[in-house]
């Protein structure tokens, strides 16, 4: 496999286990899933289906106790701790429900954050970062602090944080859940927009059935740790 084939995720026979007191839990049973690039899927399912344990190992946040999963063509389980940060760092963009701002550092801040930690030059983070902050809509926000950000700004610097470095894969954990009805409507189409213009690759989990089905290419239903659907 590699970078220029049309799979930017394959995940084969991959098991997770969790022990909790005297019993193990099977959080991830036999998955295997296949993700073309450009491709927008949904995951959806119950509390405790596995969605959030897959979109760690997705994010290289966790690893797999067997199983294969390649990423950009790597195979990423053979990684050490270190390798996984880095190429979590340089493949991945983030978008967490809680958004995960740093409440001192003002937007624009936080935006450059990941290119700060990259130890990219001052000039070219102002390059890459202003297109980014008028395309989302945030030129008289950029100066602020979170605190002084309404929920849909504050959502937009943290999509504008993770497509900053130009990912290979977005991760979505249920990025509009603390919205409004109203302004998860609007948010939808922000992220499709967003998907679509960048062609990236981008796995969302939601509870939101409407979500699921307005939003992605492709839907995956998780229970009890096994894929029960793909469609």
């Amino acid at each position: 496999i590699t970078t220029q084939m049309t799979e930017a995720i394959k995940v084969r026979g991959v098991h997770r286990r969790f022990q909790l007191g005297d019993q193990t839990v099977h959080a991830l049973n036999d998955i295997n899933l296949d993700i073309t690039q450009g491709e927008y899927i949904s995951v959806m399912g119950p509390s405790g289906s596995g969605k959030s344990t897959l979109l760690n190992m997705l994010g290289l946040l966790d690893a797999p106790d067997e199983g294969q999963y390649w990423l950009a063509g790597k195979d990423t389980v053979p990684m050490s701790e270190e390798e996984r940060a880095g190429y979590r760092r340089d493949h991945i963009g983030f978008v967490f429900q809680s958004y995960h701002l740093v409440p001192r550092l003002s937007a624009r801040e936080n935006m450059e954050l990941p290119m700060v930690l990259a130890g990219i030059p001052p000039a070219e983070r102002r390059k890459r970062l202003e297109p980014v902050i008028k395309r989302l809509g945030l030129t008289e926000r950029a100066d602020h602090k979170p605190e002084q950000l309404s929920g849909g700004q504050r959502q937009r610097v943290a999509m504008s944080r993770a497509i900053i470095r130009n990912p290979q894969a977005f991760l979505f954990d249920e990025p509009l859940s603390n919205l409004d009805a109203a302004l998860r409507v609007h948010m939808r189409k922000e992220i499709r927009a967003l998907h679509d213009r960048l062609h990236a690759t981008s796995v969302y989990v939601t509870h939101d059935q409407i979500e699921a089905m307005t939003m992605a290419d492709h839907v995956v239903v998780m229970r009890d740790g096994v894929i029960e659907q793909q469609g």
